[in-house]
């Protein structure tokens, strides 16, 4: 048994049961245009016809059906099975073949090695301690030069709270930080209520994914703000955080061995 992943395994059951954000599946027009949605920077090449992709810690009745609609086989990991029940009604509602499994990013010792050609991960690292073992983890059940397409949470957007104070926007929780985060202030879309969240710094978020045996191939940082938004409002955070930064990167056939990493 492990205490963090009951905590969030019971957290986002409750976050479905309560119809929370990100716990809502997709619709029927949605799903008309699945890659314009989930893909649209392109980043999966198009047609991904009978191309196997795991949708990794992506739990919800989006990424797995909507994929899956576009001709993927596809695979869902989440922890959550309340998660994994939306992406099953959904499957199954449009006549879809999704297979749904319940584990967490950083245990996926059930899933054989170089299964998948292409993994999207929506917002989730951040609830797992150790985000090099999750990387790991992904690494083995990836085929060398497959697509990995991750969204994450910036370290500083963890660290502020969602209202600025009258001097502006305050660091109140630490970088360097053991263990996970205090409960939010107040609700936002910038954090979970009741999940148990980790803040992973900048060496791990990218230098673990090197180490892991990836070449990352593109950045972007999908933008979340409205100049004219009220203060306390995630869009006008937005104006002064960056909430969210997106990954491409690509399996290599070898991990990076440390001694080879360059080092300024």
């Amino acid at each position: 048994m492990n205490p963090i992943h009951d905590h969030n395994r019971t957290a986002w059951d409750a976050r479905v049961q309560g119809g929370k954000r990100f716990t809502v599946a997709a619709t029927d027009e949605e799903m008309v245009r699945p890659l314009e949605i989930l893909d649209p920077l392109g980043w999966l090449g198009g047609d991904i016809t009978d191309k196997r992709i795991l949708c990794l810690g992506a739990g919800g009745g989006r990424h797995g059906p909507m994929l899956a609609q576009a001709g993927a086989r596809v695979t869902v990991v989440d922890i959550s099975p309340e998660m994994l029940r939306l992406d099953t009604e959904l499957a199954e509602a449009k006549g879809l073949q999704v297979e749904t499994i319940e584990t967490s990013i950083d245990d996926l010792s059930m899933l054989p090695e170089a299964a998948y050609e292409a993994v999207m991960q929506p917002v989730s690292t951040c609830y797992v301690p150790d985000i090099r073992l999750a990387y790991h983890e992904l690494a083995r059940v990836m085929m060398p030069g497959g697509i990995y397409i991750s969204r994450h949470k910036q370290p500083t957007n963890l660290q502020v709270d969602l209202s600025p104070t009258p001097q502006g926007f305050v660091i109140d929780s630490p970088y360097y930080l053991d263990g996970p985060l205090s409960p939010a202030k107040r609700p936002g879309p910038h954090r979970e209520q009741g999940t148990m969240e980790f803040l992973h710094q900048w060496g791990d978020l990218l230098g673990g994914l090197c180490e892991a045996g990836f070449v990352i191939e593109a950045v972007t940082e999908p933008k979340f703000s409205d100049p004219s938004a009220q203060p306390g409002s995630f869009e006008y955070r937005g104006q002064f955080i960056a909430p969210y930064i997106q990954l491409r990167a690509r399996r290599t056939d070898q991990p990076v061995e440390k001694s080879e990493l360059w080092v300024p």
